[in-house]
């Protein structure tokens, strides 16, 4: 099952996500099995980043939940918040 989860940075919070990239990068090339589809949300000027949208694959809304714990930037307290959603895919990339 895919689930989308939707993650805002905490206001301020620039240098954690700077400090904390090269882990979560490793973090996601490990998991590329259930890590289908991310990238960064930007301010109007596309390069600041505010936050981040990840499709994951896995069991159960709680497993999505515990598996985007274990990101380094959820452990650095980048996020002021995370939401999980379900997905199916319908149009598009074949995920």
């Amino acid at each position: 099952m895919l689930f989308v989860a939707i993650c805002r940075d905490r206001a301020g919070a620039t240098d954690v996500r700077a400090e904390n990239r090269p882990d979560h990068l490793a973090w996601l090339e490990a998991n590329a099995e259930k890590v289908k589809l991310g990238g960064p949300f930007t301010a109007e000027d596309g390069q600041t980043a505010i936050g981040s949208m990840l499709i994951v694959e896995a069991d159960t809304l709680e497993g999505a939940r515990s598996f985007l714990a274990n990101d380094p930037y959820a452990g650095a307290g980048l996020f002021d918040s995370v939401e999980v959603i379900p997905w199916r895919a319908t149009v598009g990339a074949k995920i």
